[in-house]
C-alpha cells in the first residue's frame, strides 16, 4: 500500500473530482489521472483508480435506480463491449495521443455544432440511430479502457436524444457501472490488480463516497436546463483539454 503523503495530496483532489463526475457532473474529473499521474505511473493509477469508481459506482446506481432509459443502454452496449475488447487486445501498442486527439476533436465539434448551428438548442430528440450508437459506445468502451475518459461519446449519444436530467445521470451511471465491472477481469489479466493497489484504492473509498454523494446532492437542486448547459460546457472543457494533450504529445 501506498503510505507516501505526496501521493494522497495528489489522490484525494483527483478521487473528489471523480465523485463529483459519478455524481452526475460528467466530465469534471478530467484532471484526475493527470494528477494522479505527477506521483505515481500511470498504470498503477489506473489501477488504483478503478476499485474506486466501482464503488462509486454502487452510490450512484442506487440512487438513481428509477430513472435510466434501457433503449440508450441497449444501443450503446454492443459498440461499448467491443471497444473494451479492443482496449484490452491493443493494451500494449495503444497510441494514447491519437486516442487523445480523436475524441477531443469529435467532443469540440459536437458541442459547438449546438452551440453554433441555427435551431440545435430547440431541435427535437434524435430519434436511435444503431450506426451512431455503435460507434460512439465503441469509442466510450475503448476511452475508458485505455485512459479512463469515457463520458464525452456517451454524453454526445444520450444528449440529443431528450432524456430528463435524473433520467441522463441514471442511463450514464449503469452504464459505466458496467463497463467498469467488465474491465475488472481485462486489468487482472493485464497483471495490474495487486493487492498494494487493491489496499491504496480502500483508504480513499471514504473520500469517494463523500465526494460522490455531494455530487448527487447538487445535481438534484440544479435545474435542468442549468445541468444540461454545464455538461454541455464540461464536455466542450474536456474535449479541449484532450485535443490539446494529444498534439502536445505528438509533437
Amino acid at each position: 500500500m501506498i503510505t507516501e503523503p505526496t501521493f494522497y495530496a495528489a489522490a484525494i483532489p483527483a478521487v473528489t473530482l471523480y465523485g463529483l463526475s459519478k455524481g452526475g457532473f460528467s466530465g469534471v474529473a478530467i484532471l484526475s489521472m493527470p494528477l494522479l499521474s505527477l506521483v505515481i505511473s500511470p498504470v498503477a493509477a489506473a489501477a488504483i483508480v478503478l476499485p474506486v469508481l466501482m464503488v462509486q459506482d454502487v452510490v450512484t446506481v442506487w440512487s438513481y435506480r428509477r430513472t435510466w432509459d434501457g433503449k440508450v443502454l441497449a444501443y450503446l452496449a454492443p459498440g461499448a463491449l467491443a471497444g473494451i475488447a479492443t482496449g484490452y487486445a491493443f493494451a500494449s501498442v495503444v497510441a494514447e495521443p491519437a486516442v487523445r486527439i480523436i475524441v477531443g476533436l469529435i467532443a469540440v465539434v459536437f458541442c459547438l455544432d449546438r452551440w453554433l448551428r441555427p435551431g440545435a438548442a430547440t431541435a427535437p430528440p434524435r430519434p436511435h440511430n444503431l450506426m451512431s450508437a455503435t460507434l460512439l459506445g465503441w469509442i466510450s468502451g475503448y476511452t475508458s479502457f485505455v485512459i479512463h475518459v469515457g463520458g464525452p461519446p456517451f454524453n454526445m449519444y444520450a444528449m440529443p436524444r431528450g432524456l430528463k436530467r435524473d433520467v441522463f445521470v441514471g442511463t450514464a451511471a449503469l452504464f459505466f457501472a458496467a463497463i467498469n465491472l467488465i474491465k475488472v477481469g481485462p486489468f487482472i489479466a493485464l497483471g495490474q490488480m495487486t493487492l498494494d493497489n487493491l489496499a491504496t484504492a480502500a483508504v480513499l473509498f471514504p473520500v469517494a463516497i463523500l465526494s460522490n454523494l455531494a455530487g448527487i446532492w447538487l445535481v438534484r437542486r440544479l435545474p435542468a436546463t442549468a445541468f444540461y448547459a454545464i455538461i454541455y460546457a464540461l464536455t466542450f472543457v474536456v474535449g479541449a483539454v484532450l485535443l490539446i494533450g494529444g498534439v502536445r504529445a505528438l509533437l
